[in-house]
This record gives C-alpha cells, sequence and structure tokens, in this order.
C-alpha cells in the first residue's frame, strides 16, 4: 500500500496496557481463540494476570456428538488452549449452550464473578449484530457481550443485587473499560506480531469442535488472516482489533 492510500485508511490506536488484571468473559469455548488469544498471549508475557469465564460449556457446538458428551471435551480443550497462552483461571458457568438468555440472571453471575476477580479490564467478544466484514452475529456471543458490559456497571453499584454482599463481595468500581474483540466498530487494536503463534496454536487446541465443523477452518490461515486484515490500519504489524468502551 503506497503512503497515500494509506493516508486514506482510518488507523488503529493502541489498546492501553497500563493495568495488570483483566478478566476474558465470552459464551462458548473457542469464542477467544479466532482472535484475542493472540492478544492476551501478548498480555500474559508482560506479566499480566488474566482469567477466562465462559457462560456455556459449548455442549451444543458439535452437532455428531450427545451434549453430555460434548461438554467436558470442549472444557478440555479451551483449558488447553488458555494454558497455552499463558492463562491457567477458566471457569464456567451453566448457561445452556444455544439458548443463552440475556436477563438479569446472566448479568448476576457476571457481577459475582467481577466482584470475585477484581480486574482492571473485561475483554469480551462483539455483541453486536452484525461482524465487521458483515456477517449477522450469534445470539449467545450478542447476549453474554452485552451482559458483560452491563455487568461491569452492575458490579460496582451496592444496590443492585445486594443478595452479593450476603456472600461477602463488596461492590468493584476498578474497571477502566471493556476491550470487545473484532467488533464493527473497533477504534484500537493490539500488536500481536510475537504471539500470533501462540493465538493459532491455541485455537488449534479445540481439535474436536474445528474437525466437526463443515469444511473443517485452518486455524493458521484464519487467524493469520484477521491479524493480516488488521494490518494495514496498524503500521503494517499483525493485530487484533477491539473496540473499547470506557466504563
Amino acid at each position: 500500500m503506497s503512503d497515500s492510500e494509506s493516508a486514506t485508511v482510518p488507523q488503529l490506536q493502541p489498546v492501553p496496557e497500563d493495568w495488570r488484571r483483566a478478566l476474558a468473559i465470552v459464551a462458548h469455548p473457542d469464542d477467544l481463540e479466532y482472535g484475542a488469544a493472540s492478544a492476551i498471549a501478548r498480555w500474559t508475557k508482560q506479566g499480566k494476570d488474566i482469567a477466562y469465564l465462559l457462560a456455556t460449556r459449548g455442549e451444543a457446538g458439535i452437532a455428531t456428538m450427545d451434549p453430555t458428551e460434548t461438554g467436558p471435551v470442549r472444557e478440555a480443550e479451551e483449558r488447553a488452549g488458555a494454558a497455552l497462552v499463558g492463562v491457567s483461571t477458566v471457569e464456567f458457568l451453566d448457561h445452556r449452550d444455544g439458548v443463552v438468555e440475556y436477563g438479569l440472571a446472566l448479568r448476576l453471575d457476571l457481577a459475582r464473578a467481577i466482584r470475585r476477580h477484581r480486574p482492571e479490564v473485561l475483554i469480551t467478544i462483539n455483541h453486536h449484530e452484525r461482524w465487521a466484514f458483515g456477517g449477522v452475529n450469534q445470539a449467545d456471543h450478542r447476549h453474554v457481550g452485552l451482559a458483560a458490559v452491563d455487568a461491569g456497571r452492575d458490579a460496582a453499584n451496592r444496590w443492585i443485587f445486594p443478595e452479593l454482599l450476603g456472600e461477602g463481595l463488596e461492590p468493584w468500581s476498578g474497571l477502566r473499560f471493556v476491550a470487545v474483540s473484532e467488533s464493527p466498530f473497533a477504534g484500537h487494536a493490539v500488536d500481536v506480531s510475537g504471539t500470533l503463534d501462540l493465538g493459532i496454536a491455541s485455537l488449534r487446541a479445540h481439535a474436536a469442535y474445528l474437525a466437526a465443523l463443515d469444511p473443517p477452518p485452518d486455524p493458521d490461515a484464519f487467524v493469520r488472516g484477521i491479524a493480516n486484515g488488521a494490518a494495514e490500519q496498524f503500521g503494517g504489524r499483525p493485530a487484533v482489533r477491539f473496540e473499547i468502551i470506557d466504563l
């Protein structure tokens, strides 16, 4: 791309990295691995503490396998993928895969986790109706992502979900922002030139899930393609795009 062409492409700003602790909240095993995991690998290498919270166990994700078998397989794959990018804490809620409902029950569960983990940053994936490439986003992603943003506010308010006080969980108002991966409204990005291979390995760890897709995607081509697609907006460096929502 020429200098004149580059000047016409809206440029992405670096995601702030002056924080130490984050909680990643998504709907399913593999949601983080299509891009965000490469950024998470960068951050854990910096010494940041990041935990994962998944609303479901991904039990409806393999058409040829009964959900009672699928859930444990996908849990194990998520833990393996997380370990590859430096994440050791992976927690699962018991919302039903495919039919997660936005509402008070979900917000309560997420606010509880935020008060326990006390993160400075929340990480989630796109909660908008469409992806940046134009495709329609899946309902679980939308509901969990929006609930994560709302729960960030809920966790700071003593009188929202006061039952959490009875559990010994005091309000947490230390959240600075939510980083929304691959949002169509992304204005920031993270340089993953040094951790892209770890992100790819993290997705490759979801072997049973990927093998059941038709056709099975190539993790290297998929993750690298997303990162290289962001490079023209980020100084030519492979990157993961994020929308930053200040809280």
